[in-house]
């Protein structure tokens, strides 16, 4: 009997061998690249439900960009945030059925900070806001890696967040609202990037020594401090001017696929399955009812709108372009300090530039790490010349020192002091092409020594050096008009709006 036996069970095993015991269902999954990290969970998944997820993993707002309406090649996509593939849809018309999707999870954008560099930002403000952090990376005393937000969904939250809180409207970024030089002092404090959130974490742990903070994930944060890779944990700020949350929906590609679909969705958000992705990768449940995890707090603060238009996000990376691939830029100040500019007027030029260089409130618009400047001071000639190159503090307070002279004159050679900015703009240009040169004129009088307007325009000019003027008291605004509009800048009038608004505005995108 025994023998019988086990020749009957050797055929079955024989007969198996042969034509292949039924194996999983798989799906494949157009999937972000920082859910590599449930692989344990999606092992359970196959084993209770029998079906496997195959991911192919990519940046997020690469795999937003790959799904082509209609004409998907996956059978599912999971993705941290469908809001950028949602735009692609609106922006190319699509009317057929929006792919299902389903919630699985959260994770808010924050920043992890070095103990050291949280105090500084917490001693600026107890809360920390973007708007305190980007100061800080303008400043010179914080560097900080984040992702390239033209890749990677936590880049790009990131910098919505630091466009709205420059805006100040608390409201979705309009197109109006985007403005490159708001964006510059926070971008120069970026030390280190890579494609994905996921890359950041390895590259941030190699070079530790090469940034003081980390934009991303909370739960990618989280894992950090609890894998023994840091010198020290990092403190999670929740910025208070608002977070960007991550829901990484589930979205069905393809209908044929429902069933199975559903039999996922289900799974995932049983409770039970709830806390094994929370406890495994440190992501919050979107079940209510699921304790949460000692380290994640309650509260994560007030919610951020992204972009309801595809055209804010294009600018949005248009100003920001490639950390790896940026030239600083060399703004020329050439500024009246004829007689008439005595008093209430170089009070004004005074607390402007103030502002400019920290000791105000202009968070967004102040001068910034590798910046370079040139401050000149005219009368009917020239009366100072200085170049700076901003590292950090020391370098603003000499740029306020600069300006902190009784150094007047009787004449005003407005067109004379512009064309010595013009020969200065094309040594630059000599010695080093790639940087872009724009210069900033500011008067509050007529020109009544050295050169004419006509004169001035009929030199020969860098086509590449645009002339922003900011014109207050009697500037005679027909002349800097069509000097500015001959170089290819504007006319910022500061007699109807404070000086400070006029030089944030002629400060141009470089």
């Amino acid at each position: 009997m025994k023998r019988l036996a086990a020749v009957l069970l050797g055929a079955v095993l024989a007969v198996t061998a042969c034509t292949g015991a039924p194996g999983p269902e798989r799906l494949s999954v157009l999937a972000s690249s920082e859910l590599a990290d449930l692989a344990p969970v999606l092992d359970d998944l196959r084993a209770d439900t029998g079906i496997r997820l195959d991911l192919d993993l990519q940046g997020t707002v690469d795999a937003g960009t790959a799904l082509t309406p209609g004409r998907y090649r996956h059978d599912l996509a999971w993705l941290s945030t469908d809001r950028y593939f949602q735009l692609k849809l609106r922006k190319s018309g699509f009317t057929g059925e929006r792919p299902a999707g389903t919630r699985i999870m959260l994770s808010p954008i924050v920043i992890g900070a070095k103990p050291q560099a949280a105090a500084a930002l917490r001693a600026r403000h107890p809360d920390v806001s973007w708007a305190d952090f980007a100061d800080a990376a303008a400043a010179g005393t914080l560097r900080f890696a984040m992702a390239d937000p033209g890749r990677s969904a936590s880049g790009l939250s990131a910098l919505v967040g630091i466009a709205t809180a420059a805006a100040g409207t608390g409201a979705a970024l309009r197109a109006q609202d985007v403005a490159c030089d708001r964006l510059g002092g926070f971008r120069a404090g970026q030390t280190l990037t890579a494609n994905s959130s996921g890359e950041l974490v390895d590259v941030f742990t190699a070079h530790q020594s090469e940034a003081d903070a980390v934009i991303g994930y909370e739960s990618t944060l989280l894992s950090l401090n609890a894998s023994g890779k840091l010198a020290a944990p990092l403190e999670l700020i929740y910025p208070r001017d608002g977070i960007m949350q991550s829901d990484y929906p589930l979205l069905l590609l393809d209908p044929a696929k429902r069933g199975a679909y559903e039999r996922v969705t289900d799974w995932l958000k049983r409770p039970d399955s709830q806390r094994k992705i929370m406890d495994r990768t440190l992501r919050r449940p979107v079940v209510e009812g699921v304790p949460l995890e000692p380290r994640l707090p309650k509260s994560v603060g007030t919610a951020l709108y992204f972009p309801d238009d595809q055209a804010v996000v294009d600018k949005l990376l248009a100003y920001y372009g490639d950390p790896r691939g940026r030239v600083p830029g060399h703004v020329l100040f050439v500024l009246d300090f004829s007689g008439s500019m005595r008093g209430g007027r170089i009070a004004s030029l005074r607390t402007a530039f103030d502002a400019l260089t920290g000791a105000g409130a202009a968070e967004f618009a102040r001068f910034y790490r590798g910046e370079r400047i040139t401050l000149i001071r005219f009368g009917g000639r020239i009366l100072g010349e200085r170049d700076f190159t901003i590292h950090g503090p020391a370098d603003l307070t000499a740029v306020r020192g600069f300006l902190d002279v009784e150094d007047f004159d009787s004449a005003t050679a407005i067109w004379s002091a512009l064309a010595h900015a013009y020969d200065k703009a094309a040594e630059l240009a000599k010695t080093d092409p790639a940087a872009p040169v724009s210069i900033v004129l500011m008067t509050d009088g007529e020109n009544n020594a050295g050169l004419g307007v006509d004169e001035f325009l009929h030199r020969p000019l860098p086509p590449a050096v645009h002339t922003y003027a900011v014109r207050f008291g009697e500037a005679d605004a027909a002349e800097l008009g069509r000097a500015a509009a001959a170089t290819g800048g504007r006319l910022a009038d500061a007699t109807a709006a404070s000086l400070l608004d006029a030089f944030k505005e002629t400060r141009g995108c470089r």
